[in-house]
């Protein structure tokens, strides 16, 4: 299920919610707070199943490849991996459900292009990557849908993780066998124009200052091992720019929380980067 990203996709809900402006200092007395919890839930509880079931249409490979995943490993069969995304697909969607239609919406979107991208376009060179980055851009989204007038205003800001995404998805596509180095450096440029877009939203609402530290530790996350795997695009050097690039989306996350909400929720999200790094420790990233 990939713990550590899970938290990340968390991160990016709570992000979600905060450009949406439903997280406020008075936290505990904003109405919004359990519909924001079972949205956490949600996200949660998909993003696991597709990471399920992306192991699941992947099993014959994994023998070759990755033979100590848990389905090629012998720790779980197909079957059993098959219920438990099941379970978690539908719990994910009913929990989107209980904060209101277009959550559920935005869930069962989530479900499709994650099975899609399982069962389709993975190995795609240009379908697979977006359709990765377009799961990512919907899971801020149903952070975002908490409040259905900042969806219609925000909804254009999918374009941000597809992006970002894109770039992640094209780098890891080097974990086994090495890398393609122009692959790298594309994945660099897309980076750089995240950034930009992030640093043009903190400056357009006079939030540059407050933005800057996550801004920062976001750039050195993504870009200390990418340059490392450039200088070197072997498959050891991949995997952490893959991991740096995954985890790093809570530190964008903290940026979107400080242009749009308080230091106090860009704080709360960053906090969530010590969990996932220890969860990275114990298992698997990618």
């Amino acid at each position: 299920m990939r713990p550590a990203n899970i938290v990340t996709s968390v991160a990016d809900v709570l992000a979600g919610a905060a450009i949406a402006g439903v997280l406020t200092t008075d936290l505990m007395l904003d109405a919004h707070l359990p519909s924001v919890a079972f949205l956490c839930f949600s996200t949660a509880c998909l993003y696991g199943s597709g990471v399920v079931f992306n192991d699941v249409f992947d099993a014959e490979l994994d023998k070759v490849e990755r033979p100590e995943r848990a389905i090629p490993s012998g720790m779980i069969s197909i079957v059993q991996a098959s219920v438990l995304g099941t379970v978690l697909l539908c719990a994910g969607i009913a929990s989107a459900a209980a904060c209101g239609f277009i959550p559920a919406i935005v869930a069962i979107a989530i479900t499709v292009f994650a099975l899609q991208y399982n069962r389709l376009t993975k190995h795609h060179p240009f379908f697979g990557p977006f359709n990765m980055g377009v799961c990512r851009g919907l899971n801020l989204l149903l952070g975002i849908s908490v409040s259905a007038g900042a969806l219609n205003q925000w909804y254009l800001l999918i374009i941000v993780p597809i992006v970002y995404i894109f770039s992640i998805t094209m780098i890891s596509r080097g974990e086994v066998n090495g890398a393609k180095i122009k692959n790298l450096y594309i994945a660099a440029g897309l980076y750089g124009i995240v950034a930009v877009v992030l640093a043009y939203f903190a400056f357009s609402h006079t939030r540059l200052t407050e933005s800057a530290i996550f801004l920062l530790a976001f750039l050195w996350m993504i870009y200390a091992p990418l340059i490392k795997a450039i200088k070197d695009p072997a498959a050891k050097n991949i995997g952490p720019a893959v991991k740096g690039g995954v985890i790093a989306l809570i530190m964008m996350d903290a940026v979107w929380a400080a242009t749009f909400s308080t230091m106090y929720v860009a704080i709360a999200i960053a906090c969530l980067l010590p969990l996932s790094l220890w969860l990275s420790k114990i298992f698997a990233v990618t």
